[in-house]
């Protein structure tokens, strides 16, 4: 029998609500960890389960009253709240990204990874890590317009704007709120550079505009390919594009001009790092010239969440995937240091570096970094400013 991996003890407090992971005849599933949602009301769900936040003082549960009430709960359905931040761009100072500002147009991200790291954001809400963080989302509209008021500040000095840093900006709600597609508008007009990550075909939506942006180096685009095998692809990223459609979404941006980059992320040992050189070359072959990997991360909840995914999904994996993982953590599961966070640690990290370096200068991959420009930025008029005469 598979190795179980403990999830962190619930407290049951009071009735029990509709949403809320739990056990249970209707919700067990036989050689799972018996906390989670049954599966019809989670088909098309990452997460297995929606054990409470680490701020809840109470952890509460679903269980069966004896009358089939489980059977009777709908589906988990994607449900989308208005968000109306004050400020739109968040700092970072940390030393192993490339970047200092990001824009997330989103809380939550109906992709559905079981590895996503951001998944204990949703903490912070109030909201479970699990099924919440990718069904109850929520959106910034008002975003651009934000934007354009930070830009117009005469303190702001312009470097690249990363897009996809937190949740994905191309998520499927996108196709609907279009926040992401109005960002890039403002940035455009203002000759702001951008760098965007995605999972999602629906980049190649706004090839106008970042083409646009690109004629003036204004712009870089990165898909995280995770895997080639479109069945693993499905069960880790149940609503995002599938392999061969980032393949010619990549394809295609490559064919407009636009520089691109694949992201193999995240490599996880015993699943998917075997593909390493094979998304390599297949990325290589629909036209990019960067590449970059990241380290499978386990932060907080997430940690939980993926053990009882690799039970549902690949339970005679199981123990050796996280046999692995803390091999290249230091004995751990995750490392949060800088440094390390990205990239492990130890003999079985530093050969996953070494196969991704060597396959990436066999595809002729990351020969030159593009470069953004900063130089063209134009201000945007602030209330009271007098246009130029020139």
């Amino acid at each position: 029998m598979a190795e179980r991996f403990p999830i962190a003890e619930r407290v049951e407090a009071g009735p029990a609500e509709p949403g809320l992971a739990g056990t249970g005849p209707a919700d067990h599933r036989p050689g799972g960890l018996g906390d989670g949602i049954a599966e019809t009301r989670r088909r098309g769900r990452g997460a297995g389960s929606n054990l409470s936040g680490r701020y809840e003082s109470l952890a509460r549960s679903i269980f069966d009253d004896g009358w089939g009430s489980l059977d009777e709960l709908p589906p988990f359905a994607t449900t989308v709240t208005i968000e109306k931040p004050k400020r739109i761009i968040t700092r970072n100072d940390s030393p192993d990204v490339n970047f200092d500002r990001s824009i997330n147009p989103y809380r939550g991200c109906e992709h559905g990874c079981a590895y996503c790291y951001a998944r204990p954001t949703h903490a912070y809400m109030g909201l479970s890590p699990g099924l919440d963080f990718e069904s109850k989302l929520f959106a910034k509209p008002n975003a651009a317009e934000l934007l354009e008021k930070e830009l117009a500040n005469p303190n702001y000095a312009p470097a690249m704007i990363a897009l996809g840093t937190n949740t994905d900006p191309y998520q499927p709600i996108e196709r609907q709120q279009r926040i992401t597609r109005r960002v890039l508008e403002v940035l455009d007009r203002y000759n702001h550079p951008v760098g965007i990550v995605t999972k999602s075909a629906l980049v190649t939506r706004d090839i106008d505009i970042l083409s646009r942006l690109a004629e003036r180096g204004l712009v870089k685009v990165a898909l995280s390919v995770t895997s080639l095998d479109r069945k693993l692809s499905r069960a880790l990223e149940p609503r995002a594009s599938t392999p061969s459609r980032r393949l010619e979404a990549l394809m295609r941006l490559a064919e407009a001009g636009i520089p691109t980059a694949v992201l193999v992320a995240p490599v996880i040992p015993a699943l998917n790092d075997s593909e390493i050189e094979s998304i390599l070359a297949a990325a290589a072959a629909a036209g990019v010239t960067e590449a970059g990997y990241i380290l499978l991360r386990l932060p907080l909840e997430v940690r939980d969440l993926f053990v009882e995914w690799l039970q549902n999904n690949a339970p005679d994996r199981a123990a050796r995937v996280m046999s692995l993982v803390s091999q290249t953590r230091d004995g751990k599961h995750n490392q949060s240091e800088f440094g390390k966070r990205m990239t492990g640690s130890g003999p079985l990290a530093w050969t996953i570096g070494r196969r991704f370096e060597l396959a990436a200068d066999r595809n002729k991959l990351n020969r030159a970094k593009f470069k953004l420009r900063t130089d063209l930025f134009e201000r945007p008029l602030a209330a009271g400013d007098q246009m130029s005469l020139f």
